[in-house]
């Protein structure tokens, strides 16, 4: 009876043995033999004897103690997936590897080391308990392309509890990629552990790396004997903010960007520091790289920029995209484009000469293969042909393919402010008359010249201004107080010029904008007065039909550059990366907030890290090719500071802060819309609603009350470091949202997501489509309004060729050609696209009330794919149908790889 009762005692639990006089003889031994179960750990002997003389509590006593080291155990094999480096099989493919992959697979399987641990602690001691370690592991070989699977096998005693994490050792001398786990052979089934990140040599980290299991815990929720290693991970994560990062570190920290410049190689190279007060800025990840020898505050460049390792681009995503396809362009394509250019900047003779290279092509290698293979790295912009010779033959837009013409057509300029590439500009005029808030004495008479008298005019006398403010018919694009503290400094810089410009539109009807009106402004600069002049659009006039068409190419500059500086990069890239470095520090990765938003961060850093170093840095594309040059970041944080607000970021609350929306319980998504026809809007808010229904049913299920908001001490840490780190410049601003209740979370969360998908997709995948054909979107303007000084030469030549005029102000050859490729690469998605509601976080399968979640989520999506497919072919939507208007698909959720024109991934990817 007693042996009976030893065999079921579990160690985890307590016990009490109370047996009957008549079971234990008086004398002689009393054996207690042990009956084997599935696996027993055997840490004493198999049997013992107790004398009889004893008493019965010591009898007891020595039973129990020898019985309690015998625990009943299940045994659990874990499945490890590794995916293989591309590098690797590559090095198979040409036959230049050292060892065969079979036996590369066996590396793995000797060099990793599992242990399992348990969210329980000792139910006596209090204690986390010892981890379980793997008792032996099996190679299974290659499954698939890159993929390996490992088998450990554990002996887990009965009372080890649930399982809350695995740790992993790697002895390799190099980084392994664990994509999952899975445990089996639980009695409440398998444990799946999602990981899909680097685990770094002990030889470079010493530390075991820690990987979760797919169950979300706040952290008042979390397991007792996970939460020490909750807190380890992320202080791990948080670094000490010394020194230089390397590689393989998985920290994340802030600093302001310092590195743009480079004054150690010229003094014209040199930079101003963004972030601060004196140039507000986000603020970007921490590299920790040497400041350089003329300007401590600079930090030195470098060809590698760190970024946390697990931020980096997938190996496949580096192969077939992306930043090697932008480096070759930097570095072999451009170089070859400067070479056949020179250095003096032609511009296109004629418009058949751009035309060509669409058509035939321009020549850069004569014979042989063009160099680094930059045919196939850029297929879409270097060809080869059968005389042996290079071309760049750029593959033709949309826009081009549909009417090449149209861009010549006030209809087409105006239609593009609503379903183009840069719809987050116009806004409802509601004062009048226009006036500049610049210090007039530095910037001259803030008075528009844009009169009552000549918008009435071009309205047709059809109503007066006060009518039109009053119906809300009147639109603009203002641009004149961003840029016009820069026009006198760019105007130093060769090869560019700047205005201040206001743009004004009619509404026609419910949907048709007219441009009525642009004003340049030209401030004050040295003995020279401000000039201003008024151009409207005149077609019975050659002379004034060209100043138009000159005056529109300029506004379509100062467009295109507050697209790329402003809509574009700081508003998704740069601003974004904030979120993401709190959230690593502040939020566990078992924080359902981290995995709810963790998909929406892939890639951000990286893309952003090579910007800096290629793109947005001194002499990079973006002051090459755009109209302020070497200002443009600094243009970018003067728009930081004036325009960025975080409540404003919403959709929603951007429409209404522009007079596109008002309020309106009785209309659809609660929004009345200033312009009917409006496609961003239209196809933004059903995106917008459709995100914050899934955030909403997420954010309830983990906090049913208002007070788990509040309390969450992550999330609150994560928000605070958001605000006074993040954005630090902009800490102290009244509009920053509070987290006090469920409605707050929700719209701070649904507003992240909405940036990182919906807003970057509709201003990013369209940039070839509408710039590839640059005439369209000229992104500078490089010669001045020829009435700016009329009695000059350049007048004469404007009255007598005006084409060329025109030409001349446009792009030259090589800016046009490095932009033209620069966007036909920024436009094209991976083959490895992570696409909005198509790839689920593994913890929200593993939830029936996520998963759910997830699942209405997706088919919302797929409504508002066939709802766009619908409008697109209602040609009633003049602003996204008709002969050659290219429809508005930025927003539709899906799309295969290249630049099509549509998609709307998770990230900031590109």
């Amino acid at each position: 009876m007693l042996s009976s009762q030893i065999q079921t005692l579990n160690f985890t639990k307590p016990f009490f043995l109370l047996p009957s006089k008549s079971s234990l003889p008086s004398q002689g031994k009393i054996s207690f033999p042990t009956y084997k179960q599935k696996k027993c750990f055997p840490r004493g002997k198999t049997s013992f004897s107790v004398c009889a003389s004893g008493s019965t509590r010591t009898i007891i006593d020595k039973a129990i103690s020898t019985a309690i080291n015998y625990t009943e155990a299940v045994l659990v094999k874990a499945t490890i997936t590794v995916k293989l480096p591309v590098s690797l099989l590559i090095s198979a493919s040409l036959g230049t590897m050292t060892q065969p992959p079979d036996k590369i697979s066996e590396i793995f399987c000797k060099n990793l080391h599992l242990e399992l641990v348990s969210a329980e602690l000792h139910p006596k001691t209090g204690l986390e308990k010892d981890t379980v370690k793997a008792s032996d592991q099996i190679d299974l070989g290659i499954h698939k392309i890159r993929e390996v699977k490992l088998e450990a096998n554990f002996e887990v005693p009965e009372g080890f509890g649930e399982v809350g994490a695995v740790l992993i050792e790697n002895e390799h001398n190099k980084e392994i990629f664990i994509d999952s786990i899975v445990l089996e052979g639980f009695p409440k089934g398998s444990v799946a552990i999602s990981c899909k990140s680097w685990v770094q040599s002990k030889n470079d980290d010493p530390k075991k790396r820690i990987f979760f299991t797919t169950k979300s815990y706040l952290p008042v929720d979390t397991p007792d004997g996970l939460k020490r290693l909750r807190e380890e991970e992320m202080e791990n994560l948080r670094g000490n903010g010394q020194g230089e990062r390397k590689y393989f570190e998985r920290i994340y920290d802030y600093d302001v960007y310092n590195d743009l410049g480079d004054p150690d190689t010229s003094d014209d190279l040199a930079r101003p520091i963004l972030g601060g007060k004196e140039h507000p800025y986000p603020r970007r990840c921490r590299t920790g790289r040497p400041r350089t020898e003329t300007d401590p505050l600079t930090e030195s460049r470098s060809e590698y920029v760190y970024v946390p390792r697990d931020e980096a681009f997938s190996e496949l995503k580096q192969v077939t995209f992306g930043v090697n396809r932008l480096k070759s362009l930097l570095c072999t394509l451009v170089p070859m484009l400067e070479a056949k250019y020179g250095k003096e900047e032609p511009p296109f003779p004629h418009f058949a000469a751009i035309d060509e290279l669409f058509n035939e092509g321009i020549e850069l290698v004569k014979g042989g293969k063009p160099p680094s293979a930059l045919d196939l790295l850029l297929p879409g912009i270097v060809k080869g042909n059968k005389g042996a010779r290079t071309l760049m033959r750029f593959d033709s837009p949309q826009l081009f393919n549909g009417d090449r013409f149209s861009w010549l057509k006030d209809e087409e300029f105006s239609r593009q402010t609503l379903g183009g590439l840069n719809p987050y500009c116009i806004r409802l005029v509601t004062e009048w008359p226009l006036k500049s808030e610049l210090d007039p004495k530095i910037y001259g008479s803030p008075e528009s010249l844009i009169t009552k008298e000549i918008i009435e005019k071009e309205m047709g006398y059809f109503m007066t201004v006060e009518e039109a403010l009053k119906q809300k018919r009147l639109f603009i694009l203002d641009y004149h107080d961003l840029l016009l503290p820069f026009v006198a400094k760019v105007r130093e810089l060769k090869g560019t010029t700047l205005y201040g410009s206001r743009t004004l539109f009619f509404l026609v009807n419910g949907s048709t904008l007219k441009p009525v009106a642009i004003e340049l402004t030209r401030p004050q600069i040295g003995d020279k007065p401000q000039w201003k002049q008024v151009f409207t659009p005149r077609y019975d006039d050659a002379t004034l039909c060209w100043l138009w068409r000159l005056a529109k190419t300029h506004v379509l500059a100062h467009d295109s550059g507050i697209h790329q500086l402003l809509s574009h990069w700081l508003r998704t890239h740069a601003g974004v990366e904030p979120y993401i470095i709190a959230a690593h520090r502040q939020l566990s990765e078992m924080h359902p907030i981290y995995r709810l938003l963790h998909p929406h961060f892939r890639f951000t850093m990286e893309i952003n890290a090579f910007a800096r170093g290629n793109l947005i840095n001194r002499g990079g594309i973006i002051e090459n090719a755009f109209s302020p040059g070497k200002y443009s970041m600094e243009l970018s944080s003067a728009a930081y500071d004036k325009l960025w607000r975080f409540d404003n970021e919403a959709l929603p609350a951007d429409l209404i802060k522009r007079g596109m929306a008002v309020e309106d319980p009785s209309a659809k998504h609660g929004l009345k819309l200033a312009i009917e026809d409006y496609p961003f809007a239209n196809d933004g808010l059903i995106l917008w609603d459709a995100i914050k229904q899934w955030v909403t049913d997420y954010v309830n299920y983990y906090y049913p009350e208002a007070s788990k908001v509040a309390y969450d001490n992550e999330l609150q840490a994560w928000w605070e470091e958001v605000r006074t780190k993040g954005h630090e410049d902009k800490k102290d601003e009244p509009w920053w949202p509070v987290l006090k209740t469920q409605q707050d979370l929700i719209q701070v969360l649904t507003t992240i997501i909405w940036v990182t998908s919906g807003h970057h997709a509709a201003v990013n995948f369209g940039q070839y489509a509408y710039g590839g054909y640059f005439p369209n979107r000229p992104t500078i303007a490089r010669t001045n309004m020829p009435t700016e000084e009329p009695s000059a030469p350049e007048f004469k030549d404007f009255l007598k060729n005006p084409v060329f005029t025109l030409l001349k102000c446009f792009p030259s050859k090589l800016q046009a050609t490095k932009i033209m490729a620069t966007l036909e690469i920024l436009s094209t998605h991976s083959p490895d696209e992570e696409y909005i509601g198509h790839s689920p976080d593994p913890s929200w399968e593993a939830d029936s009330v996520i998963k759910a979640a997830y699942e209405n989520f997706r088919k919302l999506l797929k409504e508002l794919e066939a709802t766009i497919d619908e409008r697109n072919e209602n040609s009633d939507n003049t602003n996204r149908a008709g002969a050659g208007v290219i429809p508005y698909e930025f927003l539709k959720p899906l799309s295969g790889p290249g630049a099509t024109g549509k998609g709307v991934p998770n990230s900031v990817s590109i």
